[in-house]
């Protein structure tokens, strides 16, 4: 990051663990953010005790230009005035991640996880797993640990599993995992990326510093990454649903089972998780483990791997059965934040559903969930900011009311409309910022409401 003042961008998780850590190590810092509530104000007090200049409620322009790099949260969109700034100025942009993995020890190897969707069931899992066999791991990146604050830790731990968003890896060009792992590729972030194509191409940073030695776990069944990877060096994995596609982790649905390198691993019906897209994550999961080191290959190892996976609870806010009431089951897939994953939710329900959907809008058509809706769905209650897209995209082709922004209402009416044996399906296909700070505000608040203590 060469010498100078390094500017830091927000005020949130990663920017005040990426600047405690450059402060540790004899760098100089400027924090800025140009909000200014309690939490903040908290975070620049306590950067302040410890040596570190901090604005709160404006950015210093003049003082960034003249910075040596700049760390820019990954909420922060490249066309704010800061990064606009250090664009200007040449000044190179750089990820809380990239900043941790200058200061990791070589001793903590990591497994990256990336795709549109299923990465933070993956990355848990990864951790979950290597937990079960003995290691000494930790979830990181995208998840919600900051890797910066583990490289603050007097002992950083031997395991990292990380989950790199695209605009975290646009901005870390020294990525280089044990074993990095593509769960799939499908529209998103519409609303930040000018084209389909530079989403995917920032997904594709996860394979920058690919070589011959290099690990990587991809999904077969998607014809649009086993198409952009074939070219990449390293040896490569791939799992599956269809036995027929000769992966090296396949699950055969109708049979069952699954199986690791072609033996028997363990049976579908051990997999605690709703939905065939989650038997696809376990295999992730597991074969990423096992590439990782050839001590997690063995027999004894694997057994325990398949253990492992039993025992794995699910993610919040992923497909969460919350619980049920009067017959009719309720369940939190509030991460739900795109179209992709609010089909592979949809396509998983085996009850008839009322689909809750709406919030901020991320630039897709509504119009792809038809055909599952006319299969599953009871009724879709369209709700927030997205509600008139949604009404105008599904309207006249599915069951559908449009309410307002209290989401009071929306459970009110959710309610009303669900019949014992039905579900009621948080599933927003939306970010959560017109009415919730984030995704785990908006699922907390439909639990609450849902299912009363």
């Amino acid at each position: 990051m060469g010498r100078g003042e390094i500017a830091v961008i927000g005020l949130g998780r990663s920017g005040r663990a990426a600047a405690e850590l450059i402060a540790r190590h004899g760098g100089r810092a400027y924090v800025s953010d140009r909000a200014s509530g309690d939490g903040v104000s908290a975070a620049a007090t306590a950067l302040a005790s410890a040596g570190v200049d901090v604005d709160v409620g404006r950015h210093d322009l003049n003082r960034i230009s003249r910075c040596v790099a700049v760390v820019a949260s990954p909420g922060v969109p490249p066309t704010s005035e800061p990064l606009q700034t250090a664009t200007r100025a040449g000044i190179p942009i750089l990820s809380e991640v990239e900043v941790a993995l200058a200061f990791l020890p070589n001793t903590t190897r990591y497994i990256a996880v990336t795709g549109t969707n299923g990465k933070t069931t993956v990355t848990s899992l990864i951790h979950h797993l290597l937990v079960a066999l003995g290691a000494d791991a930790v979830a990181a990146g995208n998840i919600g640990t900051p890797v910066s604050a583990l490289a603050l830790r007097d002992l950083p731990p031997a395991w990292v599993a990380l989950e790199m968003s695209s605009f975290q890896l646009h901005d870390t060009p020294s990525i280089a995992p044990v074993v990095g792992v593509l769960t799939n590729l499908a529209p998103d972030h519409l609303d930040r990326y000018a084209s389909l194509e530079d989403y995917y191409g920032d997904k594709m940073r996860l394979f920058a510093n690919a070589s011959p030695r290099s690990h990587w776990v991809t999904n077969a069944d998607d014809r649009e990454v086993q198409r952009r990877v074939a070219a990449i060096p390293g040896t490569h994995l791939r799992f599956s649903l269809d036995p027929t596609a000769g992966g090296e982790a396949v699950a055969d649905l109708v049979g069952g089972a699954l199986s690791l390198f072609g033996a028997p691993f363990m049976g579908r019906a051990g997999i605690p998780l709703l939905g065939d897209h989650n038997v696809a994550n376990v295999l992730a999961a597991v074969l990423a483990v096992a590439m990782a080191d050839p001590a997690h290959r063995t027999p004894d190892a694997c057994a325990r791997l398949a253990a492992a996976v039993t025992r794995f609870g699910g993610m919040p806010h992923r497909l969460q059965v919350v619980g049920e009431v009067e017959g009719v089951q309720w369940i939190n897939d509030s991460k739900a934040t795109n179209i992709s994953s609010t089909r592979v939710a949809v396509a998983g329900m085996t009850r008839p559903t009322v689909l809750l959907l709406g919030g901020r809008h991320k630039g897709e058509s509504y119009r792809a969930l038809i055909p599952l809706l006319q299969r599953h769905a009871r009724l879709v209650i369209a709700y927030g900011e997205a509600a008139p897209l949604i009404e105008q995209d599904l309207a006249g082709h599915v069951p559908m009311l449009r309410l307002g922004s209290s989401f009071e209402d929306v459970i009110s009416r959710a309610r009303a409309a669900a019949q014992p044996g039905d579900a009621v399906l948080l599933s927003p296909a939306c970010s959560s910022f017109d009415m919730f700070s984030d995704y785990e505000a908006r699922g907390a608040t439909f639990q609450r409401l849902a299912v009363p203590a």
